[in-house]
């Protein structure tokens, strides 16, 4: 690393809130898959900004997108409309379950409004013990109040007591433990798809088929968080798509803007009319300059069938990292759904994620000893060969 960037990393913990344990790279350029720090040392992006760059880096319709719209509009607040935000909930609901959308910032706002939705949902049918919220354990929501305490893992709520109540955490893919757990207090069961920081582990289909059955049993919402597997992650446009269940509320964020800041929660029939003026609001969401560049990523998505291409090369990757696991012992299991993989091995994964970087590929570690890949969606196969060929001489 050269003297200039030390300098600069100094500077950034002198003035940073130290949240995060950065690795000491400044990146400065993007282009697809490939990234460029500032001392011009290219590496292949299997992270894709925690899966955020579902189109890579500096796509040129969403790069277009966002230039015209600077030209035009920044931002009213939302006591008025804006076309692009029109426009882009009109095409979520073209495309999904839902029949209304609501705008905000991020995975955890989405996740929080979505809470919310749940509770006062309840509120207005007259059901006022229909208070608590079934989550899964090694979840992951977000790190607000309530999406602290909705997340399933300890380890991220020390030193915040109390925690927020009403949630009830149980264990995922077990439909006998939600089973017992279902009751007139319920009113709604909030999972993901597929738990990404829990260690990229998918639900089983038949649990959310079962799932499904139970929430309409009982009166109780479906909650899917697809803040990490939505807009083609998973090999569909949204992952409740591949398991062939509908949730009555889904929240997303992330790839939605491809690296802008942009959450939404998606809801149907009744569900979607709980939050009334005044109950919620959110001062950037849906604002022009952040929807224009979004609706651009759908129309890309949907255009070019990068779903359709996401799924037939996150089936190589697996393909790879299971012929990979017949040569090494260290590897313990191959999971997950499109592009969002997780490899367990023994031993820690932080270390191979260092050695990785050392080599040029930016990787990340979930859970201790899983190591996770969510590279852009556009992802060559021939760039998978390269991480392949990386880690067979690292593990």
């Amino acid at each position: 690393m050269s003297e200039d960037q030390t300098k600069k990393i100094l500077q950034a913990d002198k003035a940073l809130m130290s949240t995060y344990g950065r690795f000491p790279i400044i990146f400065k350029n993007g282009k697809g898959a490939r990234i460029w720090d500032a001392d011009g040392k290219e590496y292949i992006d299997f992270f894709a900004g925690l899966a955020v760059n579902n189109l890579g880096h500096s796509h040129p319709r969403v790069v277009k997108a966002l230039t015209d719209q600077a030209e035009k509009l920044f931002h009213v607040t939302n006591l008025f409309y804006n076309q692009p935000m029109i426009d882009l909930a009109s095409k979520l609901v073209d495309v999904s379950f839902a029949d209304q959308v609501f705008f905000c910032n991020s995975g955890a706002e989405a996740n929080e409004g979505a809470i919310k939705l749940a509770k006062k949902f309840s509120f207005d049918k007259g059901d006022k013990k229909r208070n608590k919220i079934i989550t899964m354990e090694n979840s992951f929501h977000g790190r607000t109040a309530a999406g602290m305490a909705a997340t399933g893992q300890d380890k991220i709520k020390t030193g915040f007591a109390p925690i927020l109540d009403g949630f009830e955490h149980i264990p995922f893919n077990d439909i006998d433990a939600l089973k017992a757990k279902m009751d007139n207090t319920v009113t709604a069961v909030l999972l993901e798809p597929v738990q990404g920081e829990g260690g990229v582990t998918p639900a089983d289909k038949d649990y959310l088929v079962e799932v499904r059955k139970l929430c309409d049993a009982a009166g109780s919402l479906l909650i899917f968080d697809e803040v990490q597997t939505g807009i083609g992650r998973c090999g569909a446009l949204f992952a409740y798509e591949t398991f062939g269940v509908e949730p009555d509320v889904m929240t997303l964020a992330k790839a939605l803007g491809n690296g802008l800041p942009i959450g939404a929660i998606l809801a149907k029939g009744d569900a979607a009319k709980a939050l009334t003026p005044g109950s919620h609001g959110s001062t950037f969401g849906g604002t022009a300059i952040v929807s224009a560049p979004a609706l651009a990523v759908l129309d890309v998505m949907i255009e070019e069938k990068i779903p359709e291409k996401c799924a037939e090369t996150g089936k190589y990757f697996i393909e790879k990292l299971n012929l990979l696991k017949e040569k090494k012992d260290t590897i313990k299991q191959v999971r997950g759904l499109g592009l969002l993989i997780g490899l367990e091995i023994e031993g820690k994964a932080a270390d191979v994620v260092k050695q990785c970087l050392d080599r040029g590929f930016v990787i990340n570690a979930v859970q201790e000893n899983v190591l996770r890949f969510v590279p852009p969606l556009t992802i060559e196969k021939s760039d998978i060969d390269l991480l392949i060929d990386c880690l067979e001489d690292l593990l």
